[in-house]
């Protein structure tokens, strides 16, 4: 990571770390080559405790905590593992979510729009609900979301995906306007096509301008960082100009 990101002594939570190669892992290898010490997230246990063993292994302090992230009671264990493993939580980033199918609304199956918002929307808000109060009460901290340029101009085949991260977008907003007279910071990145092995092998075919993970993680760090104290209630794009 570039030399000017510099979070030692802080502690990130990072949701969505299941696979190497993946958005979630990356951001969080990021804030661990920076220093802070990590609690990652994901569904499936087994998943994530690799991922945190091989953090560990590139000698980042990282814990596990596995989890459906839709339900409150795991948001708010996620939380407490941060606090009983490092005593504060001083940034969460917000990376589970994704896009789970492409097709007509007409032929889509009748639980695809919940199932959009509660992956991308209802795991953005729980985990940041319950890592508001900490935050709050030690004056200082920093949620980055993940939206999606798909929030700005909907996508044909993609409705209720574009919906979810308009949502993550409207609530990092209204999130932010609550928290920012107590030190924290709200901000979220809207990738464009990003150039994960996931999306070249489902997506190789289509005519875009495709992101780098890297450039992502810069976002997320800048955003998380105090190079950014200024900044709130802000979506940021990374996605080279894409609409």
């Amino acid at each position: 990571m570039p030399s000017q990101f510099d979070f030692a002594g802080q502690v990130a939570l990072v949701t969505g770390v299941g696979r190497v190669g993946q958005l979630g892992y990356a951001v969080a290898q990021g804030f661990g080559q920076a220093g802070a010490k990590l609690v990652v997230c994901d569904i499936s246990a087994v998943n994530v405790a690799a991922r945190a063993r091989e953090l560990s292994e590139q000698g980042i302090e990282a814990r596990a905590a596995a989890g459906d992230l839709t339900e409150p009671d795991v948001a708010q264990w996620a939380v407490e593992e941060a606090l009983q493993a490092y005593g504060r939580l001083d940034i969460v980033a917000n990376v589970a979510g994704g896009l789970t199918g492409i097709g007509p609304v007409m032929e889509a199956e009748a639980d695809t729009f919940d199932r959009e918002m509660a992956i991308n929307v209802k795991t953005t808000y729980l985990v940041s609900r319950a890592a508001a109060p900490v935050m709050v009460k030690q004056r200082r901290g920093a949620i980055v979301n993940f939206a999606s340029i798909a929030a700005f101009h909907g996508r044909a085949e993609m409705a209720a995906y574009s919906a979810a991260k308009a949502g993550v977008a409207a609530l990092t907003r209204s999130l932010a306007l609550e928290l920012r007279d107590y030190g924290v910071r709200v901000n979220a990145v809207a990738p464009g096509t990003v150039r994960t092995a996931e999306n070249l092998a489902t997506m190789g075919g289509v005519n875009a301008r495709w992101v780098d993970v890297a450039d992502i993680v810069h976002a997320v760090l800048f955003l998380a960082s105090d190079l950014s104290a200024g900044i709130t209630a802000h979506v940021l794009p990374v996605s080279h100009g894409e609409a």
